[in-house]
């Protein structure tokens, strides 16, 4: 029986396309005071399928997206139900009798909006975001490659953003790891990590020189007390630089164990700072993971058992992104004989899904952006992404099952299997176990490119197309993928995993 409409699932990403689309049409507007605006572009989607969009300056210069979509062209429509799309975080601020977008978005009684990214402006910086939140709007983020594109189009508009976002800060301290850490200075911070910072971002300093001092107030790590005219780090200067920083958050540690087979590795605890902890890690990987020989010819040899850049990228995004105020529980990377688990604690941000954490979606979003900044500038990140096109890769690259995020308070986990046999023992969906080989290596394969026909199945695996059509029945049966909701004689009818 053909499906009706609106059974199908709703599809964000072509909406995300068409407002980057809509973005680039955005008119420029020299101004007197130098500063460049933004290029933004909007879709409203009505709950009958009907779309309209607009884009900054398209029926007045100077006028954003958002008020000619809402306002201009739709002021006397009713929007209950709609779902917007904008590429950039609504506005805050408006000088009266103008309203901010984001009130205009609320006022309209919007429930749903995706953003492409945040506008780091000190006068939005997520205050758009918690805005549309504290009005009951769900606010979820584009797909991270297109936030990619936005950035491109901004990326004069972003710098200097960043650079009046950085000037607050080193004035307005607004959370305890944002403030001057009381008992310390300059100099009971590790001359080890800071010239590791200066080398890794290849920066013209000396440590002991002024200007490397106001560089790190620059970044948001350290300020000058003017009383007793000292250098004080603050919480991030402490976990980033600092000599021991649990002394301040108990929980900055890394904790490793591994067991092989019958042979336990001793406990390692790595508490030095955040700067010190990836070539830490990475080494004690690779001294690990050097154990698991390669025993398929008389010769035995050394091999990489698993991408050690691939870890190595997730260790790192575990140090940068995890919630540094919970203090009873720390990073951990455990190895066995089927898995590497990597555990951080605190949830993901509210703007990001354990769904797109799985289908390696997940937008750009920081909870700890001055560390995001210190470790894009060393060359560890991107600056707020998340690592999610390497964690993708395995199974093409590598020909590895894809890692699984949960979120088990207070931690969030990141479970690597190390072989196809392995996903069985320890996939969060327990029904993957029923799979035989050829339909596990199948499900992998879907996991890495999000939904694909019968068709495209059987070409992909050069099996016939009803041994190809068997497979996805038994995992459709098994609950472990569904269809996309189209007619099942359509063209477009494909699979996507259930995460």
């Amino acid at each position: 029986m053909a499906k009706k409409k609106e059974d199908k699932i709703f599809n964000p990403r072509p909406y995300m396309e068409l407002a980057i689309a809509e973005m680039n049409k955005s008119k420029n507007e020299p101004r007197a005071d130098g500063k460049v605006p933004p290029k933004v572009g909007a879709v409203l989607v009505f709950p009958d399928g009907k779309v309209v969009q607009a884009h900054r300056g398209e029926l007045r210069e100077g006028d954003h997206a958002e008020f000619s979509l809402l306002e201009r062209k739709l002021g006397h429509e009713k929007l209950d139900g709609c779902i917007l799309f904008t590429t950039l975080e609504p506005c805050v601020e408006r000088n009266p009798p103008k309203v901010p977008c984001c009130r205009r978005t609320t006022n309209a009684r919007i429930k749903t909006v995706y953003v492409g990214i945040i506008d780091p402006d000190p006068t939005v910086s997520t205050k758009g975001i918690e805005h549309l939140k504290r009005h009951f709007v769900e606010v979820k983020m584009f797909d991270r490659d297109l936030q990619k594109q936005i950035e491109t189009e901004n990326k004069a508009f972003l710098e200097q953003a960043l650079e009046r976002k950085h000037k607050a800060e080193t004035e307005d301290y607004t959370t305890p790891i944002e403030q001057p850490i009381a008992n310390t200075s300059f100099e009971k911070l590790s001359a080890e990590a800071l010239q590791k910072f200066i080398n890794e971002a290849k920066l013209p300093y000396k440590i002991e020189q002024p200007e490397f001092k106001e560089y790190l107030i620059d970044m948001g790590v350290l300020s000058l007390d003017k009383t007793t005219n000292t250098y004080k780090p603050n919480g991030y200067g402490i976990l980033l630089f600092g000599i021991e920083p649990r002394l301040a958050f108990k929980g900055a540690a890394l904790k490793c164990t591994a067991k092989l087979g019958n042979y336990e590795f001793k406990p390692e605890s790595f508490d030095q700072a955040l700067v010190l902890l990836p070539d830490l890690a990475q080494d004690w990987m690779k001294k690990v993971l050097a154990q698991e020989k390669d025993t398929s010819s008389f010769k035995r040899s050394e091999k990489e058992a698993f991408p050690l850049s691939v870890l190595r990228e997730a260790v790192i995004n575990a140090i940068v992104h995890r919630d540094y105020s919970i203090e009873g529980s720390k990073n951990t990377i455990n190895i066995d004989d089927d898995a590497i688990v990597i555990k951080s604690p605190g949830a993901p941000p509210s703007t990001i899904t354990l769904e797109q954490l799985n289908t390696f979606k997940a937008p750009s979003y920081s909870r700890n952006p001055i560390i995001s900044l210190v470790f894009n500038k060393m060359g560890y990140v991107e600056e707020t992404g998340l690592g999610m096109a390497s964690l993708k890769s395995l199974n093409e690259k590598y020909g590895l099952p894809l890692p699984e995020y949960i979120y088990e308070e207070p931690l969030l986990t990141l479970t690597f299997p190390k072989t196809m046999e392995a996903v069985k023992k320890v996939s969060i969906h327990p029904n993957v176990a029923k799979l035989n080989d050829a339909q596990l290596k199948g499900y992998e394969w879907l996991k890495s490119v999000d939904e694909a026909s019968t068709r495209e199945y059987s070409a992909h695996f050069n099996i016939g197309y009803k041994t190809a059509q068997r497979h996805l029945a038994a995992m459709k049966e098994l609950g472990l993928i569904r269809d996309n909701g189209e007619d099942a004689n359509s063209p477009n009818y494909k699979y996507t995993v259930n995460k």
